[in-house]
């Protein structure tokens, strides 16, 4: 009972983290691109950027299956690096969860980065500093609190993900099942005992992130 209950949580912790983990490194880094680079194909690249926070999660599970499936030149190479194809494993969980929470950090961090007056950067390049020293001594601090919220939120997004990853990863017990996936099946089993348990923990899980992040922005104040 208690491995049924806990293999689930575990597996959906271990996504997170790898997920957020992705998207904060993608999300920041091209946040701040968007928001400081003007150049072709712009607009166009934003808005593929932000479909997965208006595509139903079937279609997204869907584009996955078939970019990464077996047949594809990406699902290929996987293939031939992992020695078996990606989909239905714990990978595809991470992918699936990073898809649908990017945009939700790519849109804060731009956003915190469009609010820095460039004076103050261009002050640190009159000063000697490169475009590197500039990002992380300059605008990596100044857009803190944008991308804090905007790593909270991308991470409960991919906490709670789920159609997506029932479509890619699938439902597999200890492999691919997630809490969210666990809460469908225990619902349509009738076990509404484990359902309100997982149900209870992820509530908790997502109330106790918030609640760190909000205190230490208070603090801060």
């Amino acid at each position: 009972m208690w491995n049924e209950f806990w293999e689930p949580i575990q597996l959906s912790i271990t996504v997170t983290i790898a997920a957020s983990a992705i998207v904060l490194l993608a999300g920041t880094t091209l946040g701040f691109v968007f928001a400081r680079k003007t150049f072709k194909f712009k607009l166009l690249l934003e808005t593929l950027f932000m479909l997965p926070l208006v595509l139903p999660p079937s279609v997204i599970g869907f584009l996955l299956v078939v970019i990464f499936g077996n047949q594809s030149p990406i699902g290929i190479g996987l293939k031939s690096i992992f020695g078996q194809s990606i989909i239905f494993t714990w990978y595809a969980a991470v992918i699936s969860a990073s898809v649908v929470a990017f945009p939700l950090m790519f849109q804060t961090a731009k956003a915190g980065f469009q609010g820095i007056h460039r004076g103050i950067e261009e002050a640190a390049i009159d000063l000697g500093a490169n475009s590197r020293q500039v990002f992380i001594r300059v605008s990596l601090p100044l857009a803190k609190k944008s991308i804090v919220a905007g790593g909270v939120l991308s991470s409960a997004r991919a906490l709670g993900e789920f159609g997506a990853t029932l479509m890619f990863a699938g439902n597999i017990p200890g492999i691919t099942q997630t809490v969210p996936t666990a809460i469908y099946m225990a619902i349509d089993s009738g076990d509404m005992f484990l359902a309100w348990a997982w149900v209870i923990t992820m509530m908790l899980l997502a109330f106790f992130l918030l609640y760190f992040v909000r205190s230490k922005e208070k603090g801060r104040n």
